[in-house]
């Protein structure tokens, strides 16, 4: 074989091919090109080996991500994520549980209702001559408002009068003719029967002065209709009819309506199952304060007591009404208000009370976390009471100075080792109370843990 055939050769290490040399006649070989479908197995193969090589690294890193665990799902210790030190204390806040007197009271909705509302009308018919008042004017009992034409009843007041005087006489006349009859009867002068007659004429003529005074009686009193007056005091509303109108007895609008706004009343409601409470108070003679405030809850509008009681509980909401009565000396209640009504049923003295943010809840009930002497912190299940303002009573489970936890809550377990930083008493429960919600409370979305479990 030539040199060429040679290197060609020995280049080639695979199974000689005889496409690979070719031998001519003169005995010398050449080297010829190979054939395109070598070349592209060789490609595919090559390809196929990194496509695999992908895939095996794909499926790997997906199983590895599938069983690492989470974040949420990695063991703690003492409370805290993996990777933070576990002998260094959580820093919370913490307020001592006090003894204090709390008050219970009942919400309820209700309405402002006046005591009484008056539609001031004409009791006579005439020309409206003036209009004494002004809308929205505080008026006393008796004031004048308006006047009607007093001419027609001063006319038929004077006729009355005349047909007194008239009949008057006639009945004088008739007395001394009784007079003068009863001589002559005991003179034998006159018959029985005439006496009889003039004595009926007399008491005829009694009868027709009685009914004179009634008419002058009936025309002074349509005079005094004449001069429209409050019947109540109160807040006038919008005039209803101007002067120059005839007005009468009839019309529906009357002249004008007055509402007693001092004192006046609200109506709320309250369950049935407290009425029971109520009226043992009112049974024992107490006087129940009832505040109203806004719709906000936000500004106290009047404060006043409980007056009346419903006789009956309303079947289709469960509640019966209550009424209060309130001073409104500032006017700050207006009819048909809406307001929000508590109404104090009892206080309960020397009652152990905690901020509100120190409450937690999980699947066991609710719980707080107490910090106990060596600063370890422990679950305690209480018992919660009324709540006033941002503080609950607690009916058992806590002691009266004992602290527990209002900030700092969310990672705490029972035993977790907690750094209070001089936070407590009070100057800690201004900063829980200043902050208002519930820290301690599960985050949206979250479900609600026990008393024993952790807290991210």
């Amino acid at each position: 074989m030539s040199r060429i055939g040679a290197g060609s050769m020995a280049a080639y290490d695979g199974p000689t091919h005889d496409a690979m040399t070719t031998t001519h006649n003169s005995g010398h070989a050449r080297p010829i090109a190979s054939t395109p479908h070598l070349r592209l197995g060789g490609a595919v193969r090559h390809y196929g080996f990194l496509l695999l090589a992908v895939c095996v690294l794909a499926a790997a890193g997906t199983a590895y991500y599938l069983t690492k665990p989470s974040e949420a799902q990695q063991p703690r210790a003492g409370g805290r994520r993996a990777g933070m030190d576990p002998s260094r204390p959580l820093p919370v806040v913490a307020v001592p549980a006090r003894k204090e007197d709390v008050k219970v009271y009942l919400n309820g909705l209700g309405s402002v209702t006046p005591i009484a509302t008056v539609t001031v009308r004409s009791r006579i018919d005439g020309q409206l001559m003036k209009v004494l008042f002004r809308e929205g004017q505080i008026v006393r009992a008796g004031d004048l408002l308006a006047e009607i034409d007093p001419r027609p009843y001063e006319v038929q007041l004077a006729q009355a009068e005349g047909q007194m005087l008239r009949d008057r006489a006639l009945l004088k006349n008739a007395q001394i003719d009784l007079e003068r009859y009863r001589l002559l009867y005991q003179q034998d002068s006159i018959a029985k029967q005439q006496l009889d007659t003039q004595e009926a004429l007399v008491r005829q003529f009694e009868g027709t002065v009685k009914v004179d005074q009634a008419a002058i009686d009936t025309a002074k009193l349509q005079l005094t209709y004449c001069r429209v007056t409050a019947p109540i005091g109160g807040r006038l509303g919008l005039r209803q009819v101007d002067a120059g109108n005839i007005v009468r007895a009839s019309d529906p609008n009357g002249l004008v309506v007055i509402t007693q706004l001092q004192p006046i009343t609200a109506v709320f409601s309250i369950p049935e199952d407290n009425v029971r409470a109520v009226m043992q108070k009112l049974r024992a003679g107490d006087k129940l304060p009832v505040e109203a405030w806004d719709r906000a809850e936000k500004a106290r509008l009047a404060s006043g007591t409980l007056v009346s009681v419903d006789n009956q509980i309303d079947s289709a909401t469960g509640t019966v009404k209550l009424k209060a009565q309130f001073a409104n000396g500032d006017f700050a209640l207006f009819p048909n208000q809406f307001v929000n009504t508590r109404m104090l049923l009892e206080v309960k003295r020397g009652a152990i009370s905690i901020p509100s943010a120190a409450i937690q809840r999980g699947r066991q009930g609710t719980f707080v976390y107490a910090v106990k002497s060596d600063s370890a912190v422990t679950v305690r299940q209480v018992a919660l009471g009324p709540t006033q303002g941002e503080a609950v009573a607690i009916e058992s489970g806590l002691q009266a100075g004992e602290l527990v936890v209002v900030d700092g809550a969310d990672k705490l377990r029972e035993g977790a080792k907690v750094d209070l930083g001089g936070a407590q008493a009070p100057a800690a429960k201004g900063e829980a109370r200043k902050g208002g919600a519930r820290k301690g409370s599960p985050r949206k979305g979250e479900e609600p843990r026990g008393p024993g479990e952790a807290r991210q």
